[in-house]
């Protein structure tokens, strides 16, 4: 096989930095099934990865991007055979396994997803990490009892990949959705994407949560952790469901066990990196389904490989909307 193109992150001298390179198949992790990589996509953490913003990698060097799809071209595990269309997010890709930000990537079998009927690879790099995670997230309520007949949900921070994802999904599936963000000029693009209510947080008192406030919302999914997560907890409905997601914020969370003993408030955590497999095929079938979002293209923004750069620094400074999509060949 011909070198090819991959964006890969070194630590030099201590400073972390990422350049396009050129490889071959065997410089990259081991695994069973090599993959022809056709899309990727930019999440926050891959921003913080090719800068060095965050200490994402764990071991350098290595190919960035958290997220990949396309095609089979060989596998040694019968699960998977040449030309079978597939993608793969999380685990340790693109932070301690080569990752997607390249024209071929190398997986072990157990980390790969067929991609699901109905669904092209670019639609899945559209969703990518961000989309699974709101997709698990609507999964993990649903599992405690949320209902569209249970009243309002709130999305916080969504104007972020996740967050403009979930809006989608909940209200194509029925929800009334109430938007929560710093940014009021997006209130059309939020409204656009089916929220029916477009909060602001400078709206919000968060110096004075109260163990237990008017009870409003059946369902949240929040992106942003700290105070926030904190005053979601106290609004939260009798049987509400409080999905945890992020941390863009803050990883604080202070609150009391009132709305959890006294209202019946369901904590719900996210993790996408360990989600086993059966759940993780089941979400990425169900957004290719009755999950599928309907505002996608509103959403992303395409780059190819060499342009990555800005919307790495857009991410790291909140001036992103929505998703980016990566076209890799």
């Amino acid at each position: 096989m011909a070198p090819f193109t991959a964006l890969r992150i070194f630590n030099e001298d201590g400073k972390v930095q990422s350049r396009l390179v050129r490889m071959n198949l065997d410089e990259l992790d081991p695994g069973e099934v090599v993959i022809r990589v056709t899309w990727s996509s930019i999440n926050y953490k891959d921003a913080l990865a090719a800068t060095g913003a965050g200490r994402i990698i764990r071991r350098f060097p290595c190919v960035g991007g958290i997220d990949c799809a396309g095609t089979v071209e060989s596998s040694s595990d019968p699960r998977f055979k040449k030309g079978d269309g597939v993608l793969c997010t999380s685990y340790d890709v693109g932070v301690a396994h080569d990752g997607g930000y390249a024209e071929y990537a190398r997986m072990p079998a157990d980390w790969v997803v067929p991609l699901p009927a109905g669904m092209t690879a670019r639609e899945a790099m559209a969703l990518g990490t961000a989309g699974f995670t709101a997709g698990l997230a609507v999964e993990r309520m649903e599992q405690v009892g949320l209902t569209p007949a249970n009243g309002p949900v709130i999305v916080t921070g969504a104007t972020g990949g996740v967050g403009s994802i979930a809006v989608d999904i909940l209200a194509g599936a029925g929800y009334h959705v109430v938007a929560l963000t710093g940014k009021e000029a997006e209130t059309d693009y939020l409204k656009k994407l089916g929220a029916k209510e477009v909060m602001l947080r400078s709206a919000l008192d968060l110096a004075k949560i109260k163990p237990l406030d008017k009870a409003t919302w059946a369902g949240a999914v929040d992106n942003l952790g700290g105070d926030v997560l904190s005053w979601l907890a106290s609004t939260m409905q009798v049987g509400g469901a409080l999905a945890a997601i992020g941390l863009a914020a803050s990883h604080n969370f202070n609150t009391t066990v009132m709305p959890f003993i006294l209202r019946g408030v369901s904590l719900v955590g996210v993790d996408s990196v360990n989600a086993a497999m059966p759940m993780r095929r089941r979400v990425w079938e169900r957004l290719a389904g009755d999950l599928k979002p309907t505002h996608l293209a509103d959403m992303v923004t395409e780059v190819p490989l060499e342009g990555m750069s800005p919307v790495f620094e857009k991410l790291l400074k909140s001036q992103f909307r929505g998703r980016a999509v990566v076209k890799v060949a």
